[in-house]
């Protein structure tokens, strides 16, 4: 996970979002890893990424970082830090946690009520998972396939998926969640956004 410095809205517009999509293919094919969930909000990111090796990690997400650093920088004139510290990082075992971590991530644009719906939420892997929409970024989490017999039963199933209370316990830390005001400010953003 990253956030833009002071809580700052990193993405303001539909380009913004398809910028650093686009600097995530470039990086995963210079340094190749699993990403099996993600969702970009307006103000931090959030990936549950598998590297073959964990310095990999931390070289894709400083080449990530700095890229889209210089062309926010180039197209909003900003001035001083743009995110805040490195990242945040925290292992996640190959077990029933995994794929519940994972929709944890994706249902963070409805938790911030951006949206009723997660699937009504462009920047997210949710609905590669929920109606099989072709998503390039995406390796298949690793527990999809026990959900069901076949990919219908599958996307049935993880819709339905409960989130367990231990996952959703770890991330109440305020670092994952908005403050008031910038939780109003993003809304604002976000209705501009999708008025377009």
């Amino acid at each position: 996970m990253t956030r833009g410095n002071n809580r700052n809205i990193i993405f303001k517009k539909d380009s913004d979002y398809q910028y650093f999509i686009k600097l995530i293919q470039r990086f995963k094919k210079e340094l190749p890893f699993d990403l099996y969930h993600y969702c970009l909000m307006p103000t931090h990111t959030h990936f549950l990424i598998r590297t073959k090796k964990s310095k990999e990690f931390s070289l894709f997400m400083k080449k990530l970082n700095l890229a889209y650093f210089y062309y926010y920088k180039n197209h909003y004139g900003w001035d001083g830090h743009f995110w805040k510290d490195r990242f945040k990082s925290q292992p996640v075992g190959k077990d029933n946690y995994f794929i519940q971590c994972g929709k944890y991530i994706e249902l963070n644009p409805a938790r911030a009520e951006m949206v009723e719906n997660p699937e009504n939420y462009e920047y997210s892997s949710y609905k590669f998972y929920v109606f099989g929409v072709e998503d390039s970024l995406i390796t298949e989490d690793i527990f999809y396939k026990s959900l069901g017999k076949n990919n219908k039963q599958r996307q049935k199933e993880y819709k339905k998926l409960i989130i367990d209370e231990k996952i959703q316990n770890s991330y109440k830390n305020n670092v994952w969640a908005f403050g008031k005001q910038k939780y109003n400010e993003v809304k604002k953003v976000w209705y501009n956004l999708t008025k377009n």
